[in-house]
């Protein structure tokens, strides 16, 4: 589940390799980082500074705003905080053109994150809480069956980021998809109706005022994904069962990203880590059935 690329590795890969592995529901881990990262003074500032002034769950540019969130706009620390999530956007989107240019054909960049608080024994509420495991749903407005893929750095200069997985989609929806209730009775028609075209209608007008609406957007789809989302991060029983389980330790300064919609995870510790996010259009993927919807409507 672990795909690892060294430099020799990625040099010599295909320009659908590293895209073909993501889409099989593989964490693809590079070493060294592949792109260029803030300079030390530069995470120093931040790893001392953030963890005292942060005042939301994360601290991310939000291009839909041209903002930063989860500082006070007159924080000490706010404009490098937005020079460092902004270059880093650059780097990353760049990067992944570069290695993956068939799945990241037009896709949506979303937000770039700094966590910069431990994340063992934050006793944050239970669907807010990287420790439970988990697949990515609903954060970012309505996908409509399109892909979160993200990219990973760990940026704590002597610790490691530890992860953990219960497996993909067409495994998790086999073992747990009934009392999850993602059954054919439960799914139903995954497509909009007129209900959401209206909201997104709506919620479009509301955004050119308001950026930060869109995120208010649903899609039947989205929806069931938050539901399958919150029953894993619901039932202990889920969190307690081994079956399917792995952990993963990301060394200081190494890469990794995955489709966290399909690929279960959370984070059992770490501190410090740059968090990137982008939509992938769904009509990229080489291989669609793997996608969680045609998961889900083979359900339904």
């Amino acid at each position: 589940m672990l795909e690892i690329f060294d430099q020799n590795r990625l040099a010599q890969a295909r320009p659908d390799d590293v895209g073909d592995l993501l889409e099989a529901g593989n964490i693809v881990q590079f070493e060294p980082c592949p792109i260029e990262l803030p300079n030390d003074a530069e995470l120093d500032t931040l790893r001392q500074e953030l963890p005292k002034q942060i005042k939301l769950k994360n601290v991310s540019y939000h291009p839909e705003a041209d903002k930063v969130k989860g500082l006070d706009e007159d924080s000490p620390v706010a404009e490098l905080a937005y020079r460092t999530l902004t270059d880093h956007r650059d780097r990353v989107t760049a990067f992944l053109h570069q290695v993956m240019p068939t799945l990241t054909r037009g896709m949506q960049v979303g937000t770039s994150s700094f966590r910069p608080m431990e994340e063992r024994g934050r006793n944050l509420k239970p669907h807010a809480s990287n420790e439970l495991v988990h697949v990515d749903a609903g954060a970012y407005g309505a996908t409509n069956g399109n892909r979160l893929l993200r990219f990973f750095v760990n940026v704590n200069p002597s610790v490691d980021r530890v992860w953990c997985t219960k497996g993909a989609m067409p495994e998790l929806l086999e073992r747990y998809g009934a009392t999850a209730g993602m059954t054919r009775a439960e799914i139903g028609d995954l497509d909009k109706g007129v209900t959401d075209h209206l909201r997104t209608s709506v919620l479009s007008g509301v955004a050119r005022l308001a950026p930060l609406a869109k995120v208010l957007d649903s899609s039947p789809y989205d929806r069931t994904m938050r539901r399958f989302h919150n029953f894993m991060k619901d039932t202990p029983a889920f969190q307690q069962d081994q079956t399917g389980h792995h952990e993963f330790r990301f060394a200081p300064f190494t890469a990794w990203m995955v489709f966290t919609d399909m690929v279960s995870h959370a984070c059992l510790s770490g501190q410090h880590a740059l968090i990137y996010t982008a939509i992938v259009p769904l009509e990229n993927c080489r291989r669609p059935e793997l996608a969680p919807i045609n998961l889900l409507r083979a359900v339904a």
